[in-house]
């Protein structure tokens, strides 16, 4: 239930930097009839950003719904097996390509974009040898050892799909360098045209797999990146800087992301390593299961992603004007309001889970209904720690999120592990209450501490006293 997962081959990021780039526009004195022309802007530009990721999002979603219906258990749970390694991937993606990207395309590379683009596109052609050689070789393995639950194709496909879904990604955000979202839009319309498409057709013929279904996309992302490629000089300005080669390009990335990468990898693990492990000790037909609940919560979690990259600029202008010292009532608001949302989207879909199962899912996967309750209970939690957590941002401390959600990460791992061999999903979602819960609290203590620093008395200046 990270925020990665409601990310399903997304970067929030996109629209992060078109609100905090179109804001700096607003800050400028300018007379009232440019103020409305800036403000139209930032709407228009806002809107298509939004409309970027509305599109990504939704067809993914709408391709998970449809393979959860078309698919039998072992073959959904092997495709959702695949994508929790997809993730992981994309995880160490954003930290160290996309994540800098979005900084040093308005800071230290303003001026040389082209290039710049020149010197990523090369870093990812380096990632996609790698990325190629090490998904490709899990997949020979797992087929290797025999493995006819549909993992092996999964595997496979996502070892193809990644590096175009990845390299999709990258030309997305070339037009985010320059806070150009139109063409993006198009882009993320034309993918979804493609592989929802694609996807029906193969549905009628009878060819749908998790290896088709990864392919799909391979295919979608990379007819879009290319004509997202064919489009970008149209948008970034000419060089007037000297660009960055691809090593010094590396070389400031790793330097920016290698603490978002740690963070990234402990994120993952309270989330998404219970899909190997339901896979290994249950079957793939339960981590299909464990996915169809997941599922549900994905249009909150995307709408809780929204909300944060909002309140984010906010609460650091609040800390920074006011002091960490005015955090409480902030935190306390934030909380509740996310508390709040997460609890009155439940209440509308508990009454009616099993209508929705049927909807969804066209009657499968009923089995596992009664454990909405309790996915409820754990994602509540998870919407809580965005409180703490966006004020720890706010004060630029991502060291603090860091040590939550290790220890959430640490607890998944001694309680998790052993809770799911025992008890399958039952352990699965007791888990992650647990850890969701810890990272919460710990989060709020973080917080607390250093809102509230603890005096120590100088007993030198005491005695003088």
């Amino acid at each position: 239930m990270s925020s990665s997962d409601t990310e399903q081959l997304l970067d929030p990021a996109y629209v992060e930097d078109a609100v905090v780039a179109a804001s700096s526009d607003q800050g400028e004195e300018v007379e009232s009839s440019g103020f409305a022309r800036k403000l139209a802007r930032w709407v228009t530009k806002g809107g298509l950003a939004i409309l970027d990721q509305g599109l990504i999002s939704g067809s993914n979603f709408l391709i998970g719904i449809l393979l959860a219906r078309w698919l039998v258990p072992a073959q959904y749970g092997a495709f959702s097996l695949a994508f929790s390694v997809f993730l992981l991937l994309s995880y160490v993606y954003h930290s160290l390509l996309s994540e800098p990207q979005g900084v040093f395309s308005g800071s230290a590379y303003r001026h040389c974009l082209r290039g710049y683009l020149k010197a990523l596109l090369g870093i990812q052609a380096a990632l996609t040898v790698f990325g190629l050689v090490l998904l490709g070789g899990s997949a020979a393995i797992v087929y290797g050892l025999g493995k006819a639950d549909g993992l092996p194709g999964a595997l496979a496909g996502v070892a193809i799909a990644s590096p175009c879904i990845l390299f999709f990604w990258l030309l997305r955000r070339a037009y985010y360098m320059n806070l150009a979202p139109a063409r993006a839009a198009i882009g993320a319309f034309i993918y979804c045209v493609l592989v929802t498409g694609g996807l029906f057709v193969a549905y009628k013929r009878a060819l749908v797999s998790p290896f088709s279904a990864y392919l799909l996309m391979a295919i979608g992302a990379l007819g879009t990146g290319f004509f997202l490629l064919s489009q970008v000089n149209k948008v970034l300005p000419p060089d007037t800087e000297q660009a960055p080669t691809a090593g010094q390009a590396w070389r400031k990335h790793w330097e920016y992301g290698r603490w978002a990468l740690a963070v990234s990898v402990v994120t993952w693990i309270p989330y998404y390593m219970y899909y190997p492990l339901v896979s290994a000790f249950s079957g793939m037909a339960q981590a299909g299961q464990l996915r169809a609940l997941m599922n549900l919560s994905l249009p909150m979690e995307q709408s809780y992603t929204a909300l944060s990259i909002l309140f984010l600029p906010y609460a650091a202008r609040v800390c920074r004007e006011k002091g960490i010292s005015s955090s409480g009532p902030l935190v306390r608001r934030i909380t509740l309001l996310f508390v709040v949302g997460a609890v009155a989207y439940w209440a509308v879909l508990i009454p009616f889970k099993g209508l929705v199962f049927h909807v969804l899912y066209g009657g499968k996967y009923t089995e596992v209904a009664h454990f909405i309750p309790y996915v409820a209970l754990g994602t509540t939690l998870w919407a809580a720690a965005f409180g703490p957590a966006i004020l720890l941002r706010a004060i630029e401390s991502p060291d603090s999120i860091f040590y939550a959600r290790i220890v959430a990460s640490v607890l998944s791992l001694v309680v998790g592990v052993p809770a799911t061999r025992a008890f399958g999903l039952w352990g699965v979602v007791g888990s992650i209450i647990i850890a969701n819960l810890a990272a919460f609290l710990i989060s709020m203590y973080i917080l607390y501490r250093k809102s509230h620093p603890v005096s120590i008395p100088n007993p030198v200046l005491q005695g003088e006293s």
